[in-house]
């Protein structure tokens, strides 16, 4: 008898802990460009839905990642946004600590913009110019080694730019902006230059960075200004002499303040950039753990609402935010994958 009432109290003991720990509101983590949109569907959510707005934390891409992939426990996020994709070594770490069920949802296009006060006069900068204003080590002048960044002024760098101060506001390390103009400007750039990839090629141990050369200066030309993209949007009015990266959002919610400079001759759109020929532009994403699905039951409402026309659509709330939108059949694949909770592969990342 007394064993019976033990075994029935640690089965009650169990439920109640089991109650306890699934929870109604759901936590968001990641990407300060995603932030907006994902901020507007879980207001959307709370307001339509039965259960709480969830918590969105803007903690860049990268470290969105970090505390995604920690665990299982419900003291971990159920989705991070990201405005790149997920990396082999992030889905490596998920699966380390026990993330092994995520789905991947393709929401959009974003640009990145290269952004300054709306009150100076704008110019044209092609990505080579961007990416020597920029660099730790820029080519010498006779081309045949490289040197610590010289360059202090962008008509230093080419005469027919503005003789203004190279001053550029951008994001740190954990951003997923930041890893997305390093590869799409620095080293689509660099990879193009011998000076480069020779030094690579003769000795690759001692000289792998500059297989893909994305190393940026940190001499004050370049400030790192933290994951709220709305700091760099205040920077930027203050200081007519600076340049501003940060998402084309950004510049949509804020085009009384400042303006996108054109980039190799092409001004951020949505236009320009849904049909890719705006040369900074990328896909954004946010990752579900589907293994918290069944302890947090508003998940998939969530989800599913964020894939929807009414979010992600044409004519969508999040349109207004500055999302460009995916063309009607990839959106469609889009939405079956999370309708479906399509388990992610570390093949389909190699894609």
């Amino acid at each position: 008898m007394t064993f019976k009432k033990t075994s029935m109290a640690l089965i009650a003991s169990a439920l109640l802990a089991t109650t306890l720990s699934a929870r109604d509101q759901i936590k968001i983590v990641g990407s300060s460009t995603v932030y907006p949109f994902s901020s507007s569907v879980a207001e959307e959510f709370g307001a339509t839905t039965k259960f709480p707005t969830p918590v969105v934390e803007s903690t860049g891409t990268g470290g969105g990642m970090k505390l995604f992939c920690a665990g299982v426990d419900l003291n971990t996020p159920d989705i991070t946004n990201a405005s790149r994709r997920m990396k082999d070594k992030e889905f490596k770490m998920c699966e380390e600590n026990g993330v092994t069920d995520i789905t991947e949802a393709l929401i959009g296009f974003d640009g990145i913009a290269i952004a300054q006060s709306a009150s100076v006069k704008s110019f044209n900068v092609t990505k080579e110019q961007l990416a020597l204003a920029v660099a730790e080590e820029v080519p010498s002048k006779d081309g045949k080694s490289l040197v610590k960044n010289p360059y202090k002024k962008w008509s230093d760098i080419d005469a027919t730019l503005p003789d203004r101060e190279i001053v550029v506001y951008g994001p740190p390390k954990s951003s997923g902006t930041r890893d997305s103009f390093e590869e799409l400007v620095m080293q689509h750039v660099f990879e193009k230059m011998p000076v480069y990839t020779d030094l690579f090629k003769a000795d690759e141990k001692a000289n792998k960075k500059y297989k893909a050369y994305s190393v940026i200066r940190t001499d004050g030309a370049y400030v790192e200004s933290g994951e709220n993209d709305n700091l760099i949007v205040q920077k930027l009015t203050k200081n007519d002499a600076a340049l501003g990266i940060f998402g084309y959002s950004f510049l949509e919610e804020n085009k009384d303040k400042v303006v996108g400079i054109t980039v190799d001759n092409i001004a951020p759109t949505a236009e320009t950039i849904s049909s890719g020929k705006y040369p900074v532009a990328r896909s954004m994403y946010f990752y579900i753990k589907n293994q918290h699905a069944s302890e947090v039951p508003a998940l998939k409402e969530y989800t599913n609402l964020f894939m929807s026309e009414k979010m992600i659509g044409t004519d969508g709330i999040l349109t207004e935010l500055g999302l460009v939108t995916l063309t009607d059949d990839v959106r469609a694949a889009a939405r079956t994958k999370v309708m479906n909770s399509e388990k992610l592969t570390a093949e389909q990342l190699k894609h």
